[in-house]
């Protein structure tokens, strides 16, 4: 796995003829992986709204007018029915996204703790986003049994202060290192359409595939302009884009599942196919990613039926977390 990769090196892969791009990036697809199996994931808001930041796509940041309703943290047990109910639909991994700038040591963190704890338990592969993380925190999490972290990068560095002021990219980037020093595997990706330029996705896939170590997860995003956010007017990204996206990360970040996450909506299943063909081996169960729609159950069947592909298992390459936690009462 190379982690030296120089931005020249990956721009000549993203720039690459298209059609040769997805061969390449489907022939490294097959050695790595399975193209028959694409793992079901459900994304779950345990705490909706009310966001102090100003990321300029989310719907969720408080100082937007957007037709989310701000909604308190969950209770645990309708979590874990939530999570239940994913399970038995063909979910392997189910993640919790609460609309938080960073983790605070108080009762919601506690209670994040026993949802993760009691996930863990179904068997499932739990993910968080919770927003920036200390050291400790990461620990507490691993110890209650979670697999994965997402925290996105978004964009590159240099377009970064575009799309945010409230966090800078190096707290992101520490928020990385804290999952992956605690041994939680890390999800780390980000979002195609906010007004980028190539240059910009090829700097963001650079900057993952430079890490010390590979995320084991990267997302990819097209944005899902939302009324009342700053990038409301934005138009949409094209298939070919998202391709190229996934196909890059196929290629230089060969091991990693590749998810093909918000904005699947608007694919029919033939874009869909194709994204599938270049390397994308993940995909977002359920009708909403957080607060943005999302492709129902049904459809989701009926993909799966007509590529004739088959879900993922659960820890396919890697152990489920060993728990060392004492649940705490709420």
């Amino acid at each position: 796995m190379r982690t030296d990769w120089t931005r020249a090196e990956i721009a000549e892969i993203y720039n690459s003829p298209v059609l040769d791009l997805m061969y390449r990036a489907a022939t490294v697809h097959r050695q790595y992986h399975d193209p028959q199996e694409v793992q079901v994931c459900t994304l779950l808001s345990v705490k909706t709204g009310g966001c102090p930041e100003d990321c300029a796509y989310c719907p969720q940041a408080a100082r937007y007018h957007t037709a989310v309703k701000v909604h308190k943290l969950m209770e645990v047990d309708e979590v874990l029915t939530a999570a239940q109910r994913a399970k038995d639909t063909g979910s392997t991994r189910f993640c919790m996204g609460a609309a938080w700038r960073e983790v605070r040591d108080n009762s919601d963190f506690d209670k994040v703790l026993d949802m993760v704890h009691g996930v863990n338990e179904m068997g499932l592969e739990v993910c968080c986003t919770l927003g920036m993380l200390t050291e400790t925190q990461a620990q507490k999490l691993k110890d209650a049994g979670l697999y994965a972290y997402n925290h996105n990068l978004d964009t590159s560095e240099e377009f970064y202060g575009d799309i945010i002021s409230t966090r800078t990219y190096d707290d992101r980037l520490d928020t990385l290192g804290h999952a992956r020093k605690a041994g939680i595997s890390v999800c780390s990706g980000g979002i195609i359409g906010m007004g980028e330029s190539d240059q910009d996705r090829i700097g963001m896939l650079h900057t993952l595939a430079t890490l010390p170590q590979h995320p084991e997860s990267v997302p990819v995003n097209a944005l899902v302009p939302v009324e009342g956010t700053p990038l409301e007017d934005q138009p949409r990204v094209s298939v070919w884009e998202m391709i190229r996206m996934i196909a890059t990360a196929r290629i230089i970040m060969p091991k990693a599942m590749v998810r093909l996450s918000a904005g699947r909506v608007r694919m029919n299943t033939e874009e869909q196919a194709l994204c599938f063909l270049a390397g994308a081996n993940s995909i977002f169960a359920g009708d909403k990613l957080l607060t943005t729609p999302n492709p129902d159950e049904d459809a989701d069947q009926q993909l799966f039926q007509t590529l004739n592909i088959r879900p993922r298992k659960a820890f396919k390459d890697a152990s489920q977390p060993a728990v060392v936690f004492e649940q705490i009462p709420v």
